[in-house]
């Protein structure tokens, strides 16, 4: 049943137009019952045949903006098992259907309930079923069916945009385009004439033109020119129905612009200028301004103007001014009155950008003449130099004269000239010029190393009229000599390991020196005669203005000697030879087996843990707040309030008393005192309260004294015993603990509080048979040579 209603669709969409032109009262979709299921029938398994369809489907046509007073008619569905008896039930599904298309379940008829809008949809496609009300069953298979709206010409012509802007050049020929502009009309394009648009032009005439079917806007007159009309108006009209009677339609405005192109030659407004200018004017000063006129703009318009070979041309320049297009002339040469009096210039205004189009126009340059006057003045005297370099010596004595500096009067009169240095450019006076012949000469002496360059001022007045004067700089150079001696580059202070073998380096020391001589420096290093043969250190002039500074022997003490200080003589080859002492200051410190420095001494330390202030700084308030920390505590633990005794009957506390003392070896013999085991009444005389807890861990109580000197164990016992029949032990119950080390060690003991009981030195060799274990302590203390060092 599918692929007949798919033949039959394809069928139907063919034959959409004939339908659509044969007038019909009463549109139905009839439905025969026979051949509802396809046939199949096998012949070789390759025919196939189609049985009859049922169903006989044509498209549905609405117009668009329906405004009858009924609703209006689609059309009407129906089947031949439909016997008029009710017992069928018409449903339709799809878009639209419920709101837009209502269907009569009854009898199958199709209304639109609302008026359609093409342009918003022009396509529904909708799905009916018959359906058998007293078995709810379909007694055909759902079939699909389409309703097109038919377009009515209810939309005009509408363009792009509201107002086009555009641009042709000035002298354009006819049928130049110009710009295209578009109008759209909504309508179907593919029904009737309601989208076809014609344009037209209604302002522009006659000027330009539009072709009518694709809007193209062209120039319809010759030559037209920019310099006497810039902008045009048109308005363009876009109407449908092919531009006939009763069609819609729009208009759009396009603004044009004539472009420029160069058609105009530049024009000077005048052919003779005059300019004047006085003799003293200097180069480069601006005599005036000249203006050639131009009716282009832009590029077009610009102008580059030349003076013409001829009287005048290397005196004079011409420069143009690129914002105003105007001709400056300038000063090339300086100017004199007495020479000249008078000069003609030829000046040329030609265009930068000719169109070679337009040169049939004329030559696209004009030219002028330019008279400039010179005028006489009272000129200030004149130097032979623009500027003047002396050199003179260091140590030149006063009154030396280093140069002269000459200058004249360039008038005619000629008058007399005197001298004088600007003084603030000298304002020590180290120097001083003779007034008469302007010769130069040395106030005061001087020193190269504190001024190598002095550059003073030279005034020249005319001696009838001071207000004429001019000045020149005179930079004066001071030769160096050489009269400082090469010193150190820096201070030097470094180190030799105590280890140290002899010709090992210790130090590179370098030279600086103030003077600087022609070849450059060149210095040496030896060590001062009456340390010519130093037996510690010797000096090596590596000939490249450093030394090295080397050991001479094998090992150095700091217990006998910590510093060593050793002179160096520093001098050069220079004439006269200038020579100095430096001294190197070489600490002797501990080294590592690499050589690098472990410490000096106390101030070494320091200076090699490198702490800044702030670390210091630091540091020192983590320890104040430590002790504040010790003694708050120890405040709280005092205001403790005390806490009875026993507070009930099951409190029970155990005291330990634990001794970790530890000897500090050997050379210890402060660490601990034995005396005060057998010494019992130098211990603190107090009775313990039974009501509170005590307030220290532990307190012994006072026995009987033992004066005789016992073994440590027999004391030990006979404490032990006293402990156990005190009759004033507290309630509580007690722990005292004695320790004894015995002396069944085969090493004997190690303890350092025997230590004070021998006589001379211990014989320790036997730790080094006691394995690995005891390396360390074998070398500590394993030979006579670890004891001394």
């Amino acid at each position: 049943m599918r692929t007949c209603y798919c033949l039959s669709f394809l069928f139907w969409t063919c034959m959409l137009h004939v339908v659509h032109m044969t007038p019909s009262p009463k549109r139905t979709i009839k439905y025969s019952q026979k051949g509802r299921i396809l046939g199949f029938s096998q012949d070789d398994g390759k025919t196939l045949h189609r049985s009859k369809r049922g169903w006989m489907w044509n498209q549905f046509f609405l117009l668009e903006e329906y405004t009858g007073p009924d609703t209006q008619y689609v059309g009407k569905l129906h089947t031949d098992q439909d016997k008029g008896d009710g017992n069928l039930k018409y449903i339709l599904t799809g878009d639209g259907a419920g709101s837009l298309f209502i269907i009569d379940e009854n009898t199958g008829d199709i209304h639109a309930a609302k008026k359609l809008d093409r342009e918003e949809k022009s396509l529904y496609v909708l799905r009916a079923k018959a359906i058998d009300r007293k078995t709810g069953r379909q007694v055909e298979p759902e079939s699909e069916f389409i309703i097109k709206i038919h377009d009515i010409n209810d939309n005009e012509p509408k363009f792009t945009k509201d107002m086009y802007t555009a641009s042709v050049p000035e002298m354009s020929g006819v049928g130049t385009s110009v710009i295209q502009v578009t109008a759209t009309d909504a309508d179907d394009a593919n029904y009737g004439n309601s989208a076809k648009v014609v344009y037209s032009i209604l302002q522009g005439q006659p000027y330009f033109s539009v072709d009518p079917e694709t809007g193209i806007i062209k120039t319809a007159l010759p030559d037209m020119s920019r310099e006497n009309r810039e902008q045009y108006q048109v308005v363009i009209q876009a109407k449908d129905m092919g531009g006939q009677m009763g069609g819609l339609s729009g208009t759009t405005t396009v603004n044009i612009t004539l472009t420029d192109v160069n058609d105009n030659p530049p024009r000077f407004p005048q052919s003779t200028y005059q300019f004047s200018s006085p003799e003293s004017a200097s180069l480069g000063t601006p005599l005036g301004r000249i203006k050639a006129n131009d009716l282009d703009v832009g590029e077009n318009a610009e102008i580059e103007y030349s003076i013409s070979k001829g009287e005048g041309s290397d005196m004079f320049d011409i420069i143009t001014d690129k914002d105003t297009q105007e001709g400056i002339i300038t000063i090339k040469k300086q100017l004199d009155f007495e020479n000249k009096m008078l000069y003609s210039l030829r000046v040329e205004a030609a265009n930068t950008h000719p169109d070679p189009r337009f040169f049939h126009l004329g030559p696209f340059k004009d030219t002028a003449l330019i008279k400039v006057s010179v005028e006489d003045i009272d000129e200030p005297p004149v130097f032979s130099r623009s500027s003047y370099i002396i050199e003179v010596d260091e140590d030149s004595k006063e009154g030396t004269i280093i140069g002269q500096v000459i200058a004249q009067d360039p008038d005619t009169t000629k008058n007399a000239i005197k001298y004088s240095v600007d003084r603030h450019t000298d304002l020590d006076r180290i120097f001083n010029i003779y007034s008469g012949n302007g010769s130069i000469f040395i106030s005061k002496l001087l020193d190269r190393e504190e001024n190598p360059w002095h550059n003073i001022t030279v005034i020249a007045t005319e001696i009838n009229n001071p207000k004429q004067s001019s000045q020149i700089p005179v930079f004066i150079r001071i030769l160096d000599i050489n009269d400082h001696a090469p010193e150190f580059a820096k201070y030097y202070e470094t180190f030799v390991c105590e280890n140290a073998k002899a010709g090992q380096l210790v130090q590179t020391v370098s030279a600086v020196d103030k003077d600087e001589p022609p070849r450059g420096h060149k210095f040496f290093f030896e060590l001062v005669p009456e340390f010519a043969v130093h037996p510690n250190f010797s000096v090596v002039d590596n000939k490249d203005n450093t030394a090295g500074i080397l050991t001479r022997r094998n090992g150095y003490s700091r217990s006998k000697m910590s510093t060593y200080l050793l002179p160096v003589l520093i001098f050069d080859n220079d004439y006269p030879i200038q020579s100095s002492t430096g001294t190197l200051t070489i600490r002797v410190c501990a080294c590592d087996s690499r050589g690098n420095m472990q410490s000096c001494n106390a101030e070494a330390l320091l200076l090699s843990a490198g702490l800044s202030t702030g670390a210091l700084i630091a540091i020192l308030l983590c320890i104040i707040i430590l002790l504040v920390l010790v003694v708050l505590f120890a405040a709280l633990k005092r205001q403790r309030k005390k806490e009875p005794l026993i507070i009930s009957k099951d409190d029970v506390r155990d005291n330990i008393v634990t001794y970790n003392d530890e000897g500090g070896g050997e050379e210890d013999t402060q660490a601990f005192d034995i005396g005060t085991l057998r010494n019992p009444e130098a211990r603190e005389e107090s009775k313990m309260r039974r009501d509170v807890i005590p307030e220290t861990i532990f307190q012994i109580r006072r026995t009987a004294p033992l004066w005789e000197n016992i073994d440590v164990q027999d004391f030990i016992q006979r404490r032990l015993k006293e402990n156990d029949l005190d009759p004033t032990a507290p309630p509580y119950d007690s722990l005292a603990t004695y320790a004894y080390e015995g002396n069944d060690s085969i090493a004997n003991s190690l303890s350092s509080l025997e230590s004070l009981t021998m006589d001379g030195n211990q014989d320790y060799d036997y730790l080094s048979d006691w394995g690995p274990r005891f390396k360390k302590l074998a070398d500590m203390y394993g030979g006579d040579d670890s004891d001394r060092d």
